[in-house]
């Protein structure tokens, strides 16, 4: 593998199946992924986790807080500051109820396998530290699915603050992918007076790292990803800061990217609009050997990237935890 790019080994088969018709493409769910920056001297970083080797799906591969929306999150109860669901619907293409809980899931995701809360006492506060053992209790909870984020809210007299989002990017899981998701990507920046911790089970580190670095790291193949992560990784290199990756956010394209594939003499060709450089020939002769390579590059990027990742200085250097996973990032 010649950079980190990471794709299930089970592709070639179910795309060959999905090409004489043999396999249905399931429903994508719908996600939300929420890139968080913080600012320090050399510029902002951004908060990334890394999913542990043992997982069935992209073990080993650094991706974003994120997860997918929970039913109860368009409950009309959810106390709301900032655009309204009407403004959100047309941002993200989608119904008021669906637009609210998009915006939700990428709220209470971030709580959730972060630890930071993107809400306030009312439309111009946000909460301060989230770590003590009541809030634990709470985010347990909710992570439990004991709680909904509206009885959440209500229950700490707070406001979601969809302000403190702004919607970048949407990615489709490919049709071949046995594990779809519609994902909404969002840029936030940390609030004052909180901090990321270690808040799941199925990540074995977290990182503030610059954009740049990560990149590069995924560049030599020490860091392993999926293509919209990197993806996202590049297109924040350019801002110095988190305010203005914000101030762009409303400008920017929001059309889905689904990959593509297609069969030429026997062999594969996956595609991404609009994204060349995770074009990907897979040769029939090489399909083995390709299932067989990415299999062991998760355990090899696992093994090698707590060494290679450069943690920042700090106070960007603390590591602390983050998600279950499941949507693309």
């Amino acid at each position: 593998m010649a950079n980190g790019q990471w794709y299930p080994p089970e592709w070639p088969d179910r795309i060959r199946a999905l090409a004489d018709g043999t396999l249905t493409p399931v429903s994508p769910r719908r996600a939300a992924t929420v890139l968080l920056l913080k600012d320090t001297e050399p510029g902002p970083v951004v908060h990334m986790l890394r999913r542990r080797a043992s997982m069935a799906f992209a073990g080993g591969a650094y991706a974003y807080p994120g997860g997918g929306v929970d039913p109860r999150d368009d409950d009309r109860l959810v106390r709301w500051a900032g655009p309204t669901r009407e403004w959100w619907a047309e941002r993200l293409g989608v119904d008021e109820p669906g637009a609210q809980a998009i915006v939700c899931a990428a709220v209470r995701e971030t709580y959730e396998e972060a630890g930071v809360l993107l809400a306030g006492p009312d439309a111009d506060s946000v909460v301060g530290d989230t770590t003590g053992d009541d809030w634990e209790a709470d985010r347990s909870a909710l992570v439990a699915r004991e709680l909904s984020f509206a009885e959440f809210l209500d229950l700490r007299g707070l406001v979601l603050r969809s302000d403190l989002l702004g919607a970048w990017t949407r990615w489709i899981t490919p049709e071949f992918e046995a594990r779809r998701y519609d994902t909404w990507f969002f840029v936030a920046a940390l609030p004052q007076g909180q901090r990321t911790r270690n808040a799941s089970t199925e990540a074995d580190r977290t990182v503030w790292i610059r954009p740049a670095e990560a990149a590069a790291g995924y560049d030599k193949g020490d860091l392993l990803m999926m293509p919209p992560t990197i993806a996202t990784l590049r297109q924040l290199t350019p801002y110095a800061s988190a305010a203005e990756a914000l101030t762009a956010a409303p400008g920017r394209d929001m059309t889905p990217v689904m990959a593509g594939a297609r069969l030429v003499d026997g062999a594969i060709v996956l595609s991404w609009p609009g994204h060349d450089e995770f074009t990907k020939h897979i040769p029939t002769a090489e399909t083995n050997a390709a299932t067989n390579a990415a299999t062991n590059a998760a355990t090899n990027a696992a093994t090698n990237a707590e060494a290679d990742v450069p943690a920042t200085a700090e106070p960007s250097a603390r590591t602390t935890a983050e998600t279950k996973g499941g949507g693309p990032a």
